[in-house]
């Protein structure tokens, strides 16, 4: 017996947008996609460890120059992302979410592991009917082997 299909018309819930828009940016990340990552944060503030970075072209260029890629063109890593609370002002047109994040790495000759483990503190806006991020605060407050993910500035070293 098959089970009826349920479609949706219209607008994707704004919920459900924001949710996709929080697992493209882990997508984008691990494909090691930082043009697609500057497409999609170009109009957000994004504020890590280095400070804030505005636009699509600085966004860029900061993971061109902090995520290490490897062979196959990705930096190795799996970006899960869980605990995703979304609040949104459909009237606004805006919406904020929290969000945990983990990132695991697996190379050639070791072992998958977690590599480190926080927060995203994110904000979003919807204009012209589609929703995007206007900034991502990331927090990470665990921290494992990240030397083969990360270039570190010579005093985090």
């Amino acid at each position: 017996m098959s089970t009826p299909t349920r479609t949706t018309h219209g607008p994707m819930p704004s919920h459900r947008a924001v949710e996709n828009l929080i697992a493209r940016y882990a997508e984008l990340v691990d494909d090691g996609d930082f043009a697609g990552l500057g497409a999609l944060l170009a109009d957000a503030t994004f504020t890590g460890s280095g400070g804030p970075v505005h636009g699509r072209e600085a966004i860029e260029r900061m993971y061109r120059d902090t995520v290490i890629l490897h062979d196959d063109g990705t930096p190795r890593t799996q970006h899960v992302t869980t605990n995703v609370a979304i609040e949104v002002d459909e009237e606004a047109g805006t919406a904020v979410a929290r969000s945990y994040v983990t990132v695991l790495q697996a190379l050639p000759g070791l072992p998958l592991r977690p590599i480190a483990a926080g927060r995203y503190h994110d904000r979003f806006d919807r204009r012209d009917g589609e929703w995007r991020f206007t900034a991502r605060r990331v927090r990470i407050n665990l921290v494992g082997d990240v030397s083969r993910h990360l270039r570190l500035a010579p005093e985090r070293r």
